[in-house]
């Protein structure tokens, strides 16, 4: 009898150990999909201000074209580096995107120092709507791009981690990559001081 009920402890034991080994695997599992969602809305923020800036950007160069007649390969220059992002965004390619990113805030950074030599451009109240507007979307991508790489730092750390690496490798979950600008292009795009600094500095 004394043997049977200490077969029953030590099986109810071992349930015990068993179903507290499971919770604590449960409770990493949720932590990497919750780090995973975390990663996925942050892009979706970014994603969302790429697609209006996207939109923005073609009313700007046409209302530039009016009086920029002399910079046409400038405008196309920004057109194109503009059309990238696009097809790097709707491909998911965020190495891509960050490539893309620093051929057009290049060519922005050189298109508004070139509208300086228009007087009657800088004047134009729609191409200043425009100019103040997309200033606007370079600073809200500036901050959501640091959100989504702290959001990916933390994803990244976390499956390599031990004992979470146990499951984020049978499970498939993955790292990410952060959306990055080489140095030499993130400096001295201030668009918006060009114009008088009507909205804050380009801070990606």
């Amino acid at each position: 009898m004394e043997e049977v009920k200490m077969g029953l402890m030590a099986a109810i034991v071992a349930l015990v150990m068993l179903a507290g080994v499971v919770a604590y695997f449960i409770t990493i599992y949720n932590r990497l999909v919750a780090l995973k969602h975390n990663v996925g809305k942050s892009w979706s923020n970014i994603d969302v201000l790429l697609k209006q800036r996207h939109d923005e950007l073609p009313k700007l160069v046409d209302t530039a074209r009016q009086y920029m007649g002399y910079e046409q390969e400038t405008l196309r220059q920004v057109i194109e580096a503009r059309n990238q992002v696009e097809e790097a965004r709707q491909d998911g390619n965020t190495k891509q995107v960050g490539k893309a990113e620093e051929q057009l805030r290049g060519g922005l950074g050189r298109f508004f120092a070139l509208a300086e030599d228009y007087p009657d451009l800088k004047a134009d109240e729609s191409f200043k709507q425009l100019q103040s507007r997309i200033s606007e979307l370079e600073d809200q991508i500036a901050d959501r791009r640091e959100f989504y790489n702290e959001s990916v730092n933390n994803n990244n750390i976390r499956i390599e981690q031990f004992p979470d690496v146990l499951i984020a490798s049978r499970l498939n979950f993955k790292a990410f990559d952060l959306l990055e600008f080489e140095e030499a292009d993130k400096q001295d795009h201030d668009l918006s001081s060009l114009f008088g600094g009507q909205a804050g500095p380009d801070q990606a």
